[in-house]
């Protein structure tokens, strides 16, 4: 028995089926890369996308330290004391009662059984196909990354190409010229899986023999959406896909705006093909002027709703109008096509706050059936008590529901009313 209370025999078995190459975890003597491995399997599965806490944790103290704390039930003060100055005692009290409601070993060797079955493989920091550009994330890295494919692509040359999922026929033949561009310029395609634009720039990639990358918000065997299980199969088969969530993760809406920070930091620049004036796909523009990188959008018809977003960002920020593959190339490596630009950008536009808490509690509420509090906060990753006080604030809000059965439902549904009736 080692560090965990799972034996170590087991826990490197468990390993080895995502990590096939990793010669280390043989060596029954170094007892310090097993525990880093399990250690950021373990945060994977406790944290929600872009948790600050957990990552500044990891940053300054390792992986192994604090998970050790989360799973042995001590005081956030024992963390507190290793960083004065930068978390709090009731700060990090907080992650920890949100964090543990997941601190279960059924569902960490769950997430590397359901990776094993699916053929996903495990990176972490130090990997040598780990994303040197990941280091724009300074607020916010991913503890590991799941990968099924071809992880050598995370090294090269990367345009991200995201847009509306309802997109029109003008958005998707420019997705489709400029993905096609870029892969005969030997760039590669990132974008989210989605349908609309992100589908046909994948497509479009994978038709002209270039590579692709899809990044997405759930786990990597559950492919979603649905209606692009060949395509994003077809991915993993000549591309790669990705995600920081483990296996048995469902996407949400949440995950998905957290995804779009990922898109950001792994490509040299963004461009998106429409987006309305709320569309997730101006969450990676924002994401990846925050980073400094290079943003590019392409105009649509002044009376296009699907356009009118880009046509915002071409207006407030310090942003690129794109009309061709050539201009992403110069936008993203120079004049010459090789070296980066090194741009000023704009603060984030993701969800942060109450709504953000909100939204991770609405999309955890099941359409069928009523859930109770300890369940909606293991779903969200948020501590119990956090869970009802925002319950009680949807419920004023006539957004949630609580039944004569004492759980909780959408408001509004089938379910919701048979049980208030």
């Amino acid at each position: 028995m080692g560090l965990w209370t799972i034996d170590d025999d087991r826990l490197r078995a468990a390993l080895l089926a995502v990590r096939p190459d990793d010669t280390a975890l043989h060596d029954e003597e170094d007892a310090g890369h097993l525990a880093e491995l399990v250690a950021r399997v373990v945060w994977s599965v406790l944290i929600e996308p872009g948790d600050r806490v957990a990552g500044l944790l990891i940053e300054r103290l390792g992986a192994v330290e604090p998970a050790r704390v989360v799973l042995d039930g001590a005081s956030g003060a024992v963390l507190a004391a290793r960083l004065p100055g930068e978390l709090g005692a009731d700060e990090l009290e907080a992650a920890l009662a949100r964090w543990r409601p997941r601190a279960r070993w059924a569902d960490i060797l769950r997430a590397l059984e359901g990776a094993a079955r699916c053929g996903a493989h495990l990176i972490v920091p130090g990997d040598p196909t780990w994303p040197e550009s990941f280091l724009a994330l300074t607020d916010s890295p991913p503890a590991l990354l799941w990968a099924r494919g071809d992880a050598s692509l995370l090294r090269r040359p990367s345009i991200a190409v995201v847009g509306a999922r309802a997109a029109t026929g003008y958005g998707e033949h420019v997705a489709m010229e400029l993905a096609a561009g870029l892969a005969a310029r030997d760039a590669v395609v990132v974008s989210g899986g989605a349908y609309g634009i992100d589908g046909m720039a994948h497509r479009a990639a994978l038709a002209s023999g270039g590579a692709t990358i899809a990044v997405l918000a759930g786990g990597l065997d559950r492919l979603y959406p649905s209606g692009h299980e060949a395509l994003l199969t077809r991915i993993a088969e000549q591309g790669l896909l990705l995600s920081e969530a483990p296996c048995g993760s469902a996407p949400t809406k949440w995950r998905f705006l957290q995804r779009n920070r990922l898109i950001a930091a792994l490509a040299d620049a963004t461009v998106v093909i429409e987006a309305g004036r709320r569309s997730g796909a101006l969450s990676t523009a924002g994401h990846a002027l925050g980073m400094g990188r290079p943003v590019g959008l392409v105009p649509g018809p002044i009376t296009s709703a699907a356009s009118a977003g880009c046509h915002h960002f071409l207006r407030a920020f310090e942003t690129t109008l794109i009309t061709s593959a050539a201009d992403v190339m110069r936008l993203a490596y120079g004049d010459d096509g090789v070296l980066p630009l090194d741009e000023a950008g704009e603060e984030s536009t993701r969800p942060t706050g109450q709504s953000a808490l909100h939204t991770r509690v609405l999309d955890a509420l099941r359409p069928r059936r009523g859930m109770g509090v300890e369940e909606i906060a293991r779903a969200v990753g948020e501590s119990p008590a956090t869970i009802r006080g925002a319950l009680g604030s949807l419920e004023l809000d006539e957004r949630v529901q609580l039944g004569h059965d004492g759980l909780w439902r959408r408001a509004g549904s089938r379910a919701s009313e048979r049980s208030a009736s």
